[in-house]
């Protein structure tokens, strides 16, 4: 093919658009030298692609002009600001791949795409290091009641902070749980442990052996809710996991736990959360993520000295968004070149297209494995 037709899904968070120091408004440009500069990162790793690549810049949050500028796209790379439902995917003509430039993918409908042919991937190696640190940093802070004991030093309370920090337990021989055993659980796990936690994991599709590998014990979901001291989140958000966290699994959790969310507000009932800090059922949370974002002013976790919050920024340092933005236009490019993705998170998908496998299989797996 002599040319391909790559649509860039601007964000919705103006300050995240490539090139937005140089922009006069967050609107996109069709000026081409503009945007092989803005573009810089993208086009080094499209420039194995079979032909010219043209990029097409789409505003945010209007779907009408997604669908208009997209339709005959071989490729999109995706960000947030418009849910690509399955109405914009049926108008995809050519659309060969969806790319995210993040772990999570709920902003595709990746069912709709997967039904049109259309493979959707990710980029779950870039970002597994920040949230981790991030992980940890919240259960530190919420474990340690850091905001209350910050504003009663800001206060003028100096004393008041030693006998609330009195009264809990030394992280040294806790128990921390992990929901979701991934990347982002993993390295969680591994950090943790430097911390003298004894780390236990549910997930359900990862195998026992991933996890006694990381000395990890694999418990159901009933022990790692009854046992954990903390409870870190690290699920992707799909139908199986929606507010897999409610009134039963909060009831089920020690009164002294501490509640971590690093994944998606989605995968909590944020109600019951709420209602489990107010009556005791858990001690403490730490919050990157909400269920609605940003949240309401009269969102009760806001007033709460109990909850550590942050604004869904996990992930957020300055290799961050260079790094995303390389790993997505890397996975464009190999469709491009009519091959598989490195990561597809509708790998179904694959054998009915025509990319061509090209990564080796695993010798190290049986068939029964």
């Amino acid at each position: 093919m002599d040319s391909f037709k790559v649509v860039v899904q601007l964000p919705l968070t103006g300050k995240e658009a490539p090139g937005w120091d140089e922009r006069q408004a967050d609107q996109p440009t069709s000026d081409r030298a503009a945007l092989e500069t803005r573009y810089e990162l993208e086009l080094e790793a499209l420039a194995s692609a079979p032909g010219a690549v043209n990029l097409v810049e789409v505003p945010p949050g209007n779907s009408e002009q997604l669908i208009a500028l997209s339709h005959d796209a071989h490729a999109v790379l995706v960000s947030w600001g418009i849910f690509i439902d399955a109405k914009i995917i049926e108008q995809l003509e050519n659309c060969i791949i969806l790319a995210v430039g993040s772990v999570g993918t709920d902003m595709v409908d990746v069912e709709a795409a997967t039904k049109a042919g259309i493979v959707v991937t990710n980029t779950p190696d870039v970002f597994i290091e920040e949230t981790a640190d991030h992980t940890m940093m919240l259960l530190l802070s919420a474990g340690r009641r850091m905001r209350e004991i910050d504003s009663l030093v800001r206060s003028g309370d100096w004393k008041k902070g030693r006998p609330i920090l009195a009264t809990l337990p030394r992280m040294w021989g806790q128990t921390l749980g992990i929901i979701g055993f991934g990347s982002i659980g993993t390295a969680v796990a591994r950090r943790a442990k430097a911390f003298g936690l004894n780390v236990i994991a549910h997930d359900p599709y990862v195998s026992e052996l991933k996890l006694t590998a990381e000395n990890v014990t694999p418990v159901s979901m009933g022990e790692v809710l009854a046992q954990s001291d903390h409870l870190s989140l690290h699920p992707p958000l799909n139908h199986q996991t929606s507010k897999m966290m409610g009134t039963e699994e909060f009831h089920a959790m020690k009164n002294s736990a501490v509640f971590i969310n690093c994944s998606r507000g989605g995968v909590v009932d944020e109600e019951a959360l709420i209602a489990a800090l107010q009556t005791g059922e858990i001690a403490a949370a730490g919050l990157d993520v909400l269920e609605h974002e940003p949240p309401l002013k009269d969102n009760p976790l806001l007033q709460m000295d109990n909850v550590v919050l942050s604004p869904h920024a996990a992930s957020a340092t300055t290799r961050m968004r260079p790094a995303g933005r390389r790993r997505a236009a890397q996975e464009v490019s190999l469709a491009l070149q009519g091959k598989w993705p490195m990561s597809a998170v509708n790998p179904t998908v694959l054998p009915k297209t025509q990319l061509e496998r090209w990564q080796p299989f695993p010798m190290s797996r049986g068939p029964n494995r």
